[in-house]
This record gives structure tokens, sequence and C-alpha cells, in this order.
């Protein structure tokens, strides 16, 4: 391949990834690279991500795939005597880069890799995890009996063996040695910890790229941009990434919204005050006139499923709508498994997200009676005791994948209440796809209130954006 092959390649993995790379960024990059020597993999990454990344969290699904477009590595990745020390049992086996799998070159790297992560500095200790990542894959990752044909390694196996959160304890004792304290002690141990892991997930997924394409990679396992993850399929550190990223999304959806009230400031044309002031040129109008603008600002309601999975969807969910809450005249806010409970006291203006997080959580512990989601049921109990929340100048947005567990679906009672606001919305957080699948009950629901697919923030803030 080409270096304007691998170039162009690069730039449409990153698209396939969720960065929005245009023509003329593309011309910024090649620009920039003309600028820099080829011999610095360090300096041509950041020229890259000078001219393609737009936003700080775009940064890890870019490294992800330069490094599989770019690897530092080639082949087994051993050089010298990586695999293990030059006087050790596995010295023969070093020299040529393989080291068997067994108790001795386990507890050999566990040790080494304790006294490298134990450096005083975080980049020495950075760049010792990435050297014993490799080694960790090449000894410990190899699955049993895969060929060209199938995935051949894999950094969950090696980390199983690994196990590195079990050296926690023995890193901060080392930490503690060096003269720090116990806070940062833990801080330190956890952070470097996190960096081996981070280091061997990239390093299997190198070689896998050397054996089946990066594309192939790209496409299988590179997790897409924060902001085009699936609320579904987050884990628990992209859960702390979204609610990072709620209060930013929030800011600039408020000053596009601002900026979109001002250009569109003028009311409707006033015909008569037109003609009026028309008559000193001779009937012929050189400015319009226009009647006043009244501003509208609408009554939210917010009816949320927090049953599993769905819970991230819907605290996100009311959380960016907490941030825009200036945008709403009042705002009331409901959550459900089967009973219906109202949470509108949590979303205190200028409330911490952590602690709102926390409020919610605690309100989905007792929000359910029978133990399972019954939107039948939900929706019967607001329609009888929260009725007066929806009036003409109210929106109704429920928050829910459709799925009843086959139950009751009181489609009676969602008709009602969608009929008592001015508007209604329903928000899942599944692909289309999987509508009307298993208990799903998507298109039915669907011919009373509005379906949207709302999977993930840009899809959460162009719905946000739309609706005010």
């Amino acid at each position: 391949m080409s270096l304007l092959d691998r170039h162009l390649s690069f730039l449409e993995a990153l698209r396939g990834a969720g960065l929005p790379v245009s023509l003329a960024e593309d011309l910024d990059a090649v620009a920039a690279l003309t600028a820099v020597t080829w011999e610095d993999r360090a300096l041509v990454r950041e020229a890259y991500a000078a001219t393609l990344v737009k936003r700080r969290a775009q940064r890890p699904t870019f490294d992800t795939v330069f490094d599989l477009w770019f690897p530092r590595l080639v082949g087994e990745g051993y050089a010298g005597d990586a695999g293990a020390d030059a006087d050790g049992p596995h010295a023969d086996e070093a020299s040529t880069g393989q080291v068997r799998d067994g108790a001795a070159a386990l507890e050999s790297l566990r040790e080494r890799l304790v006294d490298a992560l134990a450096g005083a500095e975080d980049a020495t200790a950075a760049e010792a995890a990435a050297e014993l990542a490799v080694e960790a894959i090449g000894t410990f990752g190899r699955l049993p009996g895969a060929g060209r044909g199938a995935p051949g390694w894999s950094a969950y196996a090696a980390l199983q063996r690994v196990a590195p959160e079990r050296l926690v304890e023995r890193l901060v004792r080392a930490l503690l040695a060096g003269g720090s304290d116990e806070e940062r002690a833990q801080r330190t141990a956890a952070r470097r910890i996190g960096t081996f892991t981070a280091a061997a997930e990239a390093e299997a997924r190198r070689r896998t790229a050397e054996e089946k394409g990066a594309a192939h990679v790209a496409r299988t396992a590179v997790r897409p941009t924060i902001d085009q993850l699936d609320f579904l399929s987050a884990r628990r550190s992209d859960l702390d990434e979204l609610r990072r990223q709620v209060h930013p999304l929030a800011r600039r959806l408020a000053t596009r919204l601002t900026q979109e009230h001002h250009a569109h400031r003028r009311g409707p044309l006033d015909f008569r005050r037109t003609v009026r002031a028309s008559l000193s040129t001779g009937g012929v109008p050189l400015e319009t006139r226009h009647k006043p603008k009244r501003p509208h600002r609408t009554d939210l309601v917010v009816l949320c499923d927090v049953s599993g999975s769905v819970a991230n969807f819907a605290q996100f969910t009311l959380l960016l709508v907490l941030a825009l809450r200036d945008q709403f005249q009042n705002l009331r806010a409901f959550t459900f498994v089967d009973q219906v409970h109202e949470v509108t006291h949590h979303l205190r203006p200028q409330a911490d997200p952590a602690e709102v997080m926390a409020d919610l959580a605690a309100s989905a512990s007792y929000a359910a009676l029978w133990g399972r989601t019954s939107y039948g049921r939900a929706f019967t109990r607001f329609a009888e005791d929260h009725a007066d929340a929806l009036g003409p100048r109210s929106s109704l947005l429920i928050l829910g994948d459709a799925r009843s567990n086959h139950g009751e679906l009181a489609l009676g009672a969602l008709r009602e209440m969608a009929g008592s606001a001015r508007h209604a919305w329903w928000l899942n957080p599944e692909h289309r796809r999987q509508w009307d699948t298993g208990d799903s009950a998507a298109s039915a629901y669907g011919e009373v209130v509005d379906m949207v697919e709302c999977r993930n923030l840009t899809q959460l803030s162009e719905f946000v954006h739309d609706l005010l």
C-alpha cells in the first residue's frame, strides 16, 4: 500500500468511527505532514490530530485508529531482551522473541510490571507498560488453535492471566516506599494499571490488524467516538465520559439556539404598518414593518423508564434537559418501572450532575413494585394520578425501549395522555431494526406517539435542538 493509499484509507476509517473529516481537513492534514519528518511517529500523530480532531472527546478514537494504520511495532514486536532477563531461566527463548506461557513466566512478568510502573515519572512508566504489554500479549494472548481465518490475539485472555488489578496493592507499597503519600499512591497505581491495560488492548488490535487487515479491525474492534457511542453498549468508563460531555453539549446547544432565535427575531409581516410607512414614498414600500414576535417557552413533562440498561439513557437525557431547563417555562419529570414516581424535586437549578445521578438512582430503586417493566401499568397510573401535569401548553417526552414483557400496553391511557398535551414524543434508545422484536411494542406505541430513534449523544442533541 502506498503512502497516499494509507492516508486515504486512514481518513475513511476515521469517518467510519464517527469523526467528521471533510475534504478541507484532508488537505490541511497533507499540508501539515509536509512540514514534519516521517521518522518521528509522535510528530506525525500530532500533525494528524491537530488538523483532524475537533473535540477532546474524539481523541481516544483517533489514537486507536492511528495506531492501526501507523503501528509503532511490526510482527512480534520484541526488541533485545524484552521477553525475559538475559540471565533468567527463559534467556534462550527471549533471544528469539518467544516466551512460553507458564507459572515462572507469569510471575516474572508481574514482578517486572510492578517494578516498571513504580517509576517516578508517568511518561517512563507508560513506556515501560507498553513494552511489557507487547510481551504479555505475545506470551499469554494467543488464542489456542487460531489461524488466519480466526482472530488470533485476545487482550482479554492475556489480562485474565496477568490479572493486573491484583497488582495494585503491590504497586501501592512500591510507590509508598518511594516516598509517595497514601492517597497519591492509590491514584497513581490505578492510573498506571489502566495504562498497562490500554496498552495490552492496543497491542492485541495491532497484531490482529497484521493478520486480518487494519480495515477489518477498525470495523469490528474500534469503538466510535463518545458522541456516537450507543447508550445501551456503554461501559462504566464510557458512562463517566458521557456525563462529562452533557454540560458542554448543553452549552453548545444553548448558544446555537440563541443565535437562531436572534436570526429569527422578527415576527410576521405587519401589512398595515408597511403600507402606512410607504405613503411618504408614493406607495412604494422601501422598508417592511413586522409585528412583535411573542416569545414562547413550552412546559415539558418527561416520563422515563429507568429499568435495567435503559436507565443510563434516561438519566443522560434528564441531565441534558436539566442543563437546558432555562429554555422551558416549566419542567416536571417522572420515573417508572411499573409504578410512577415524580423526581422533579431532584432537578434543582445549578445542581451538581453527580448528585443528580445519585438522587435519580435512589429514586429508581423504589420506583418498582412488581419487579419488572410494565408500560401499561405505568401509563394507567400516570393518567390516574398525574393527569394535571399535562395541558395545552405542555409537551410530553417519553423515554424507554417500549419493551413491556408482553404485558398490557394501555394504549387508551397513552392516547389520553398524548391528547392532553400540545406535543408528544417517544425517544427509543434501541436501533430501529430491533423495534418489534421479542417483547417490543414499538410500532403499537408509535401509532399513538411519534417514536424517534435516539441511541447516542449526537441523536439526542439533534432531537433536543428540534424540540426547542
